[in-house]
């Protein structure tokens, strides 16, 4: 293992199969990268904080999603609509 940042350690695929439990001590530390042949191919990281992560997606991606919504009520005219009885009718024909 090799730590290459204060939060951040690369570990050989190798090494990970042979040594599989100091890596996931070090992996309650930092970030371990996985690599095979010099190249990165994974991340380990507690699930805490990969919990985190996804939370942050969610948010960022709700929040997203709204502005694009506020724009195009913003932007759209009333003609843009149809009423919610033409569009079950539309959704029954089909």
């Amino acid at each position: 293992m090799i730590t290459v940042k204060e939060d951040t350690t690369l570990v050989g695929i190798s090494e990970l199969r042979t040594n599989m439990e100091k890596v996931l001590e070090a992996m309650a530390k930092y970030k371990v990268i996985i690599e095979k042949r010099n190249r990165p191919i994974a991340v380990m990281l507690p699930i805490a904080q990969y919990n985190r992560m996804e939370e942050m997606l969610e948010f960022v991606e709700d929040r997203a999603l709204g502005y694009l919504a506020k724009i195009r009520d913003i932007e759209s005219k009333p003609k843009d609509y149809i009423s919610l009885g033409d569009a079950e009718r539309k959704v029954s024909r089909k």
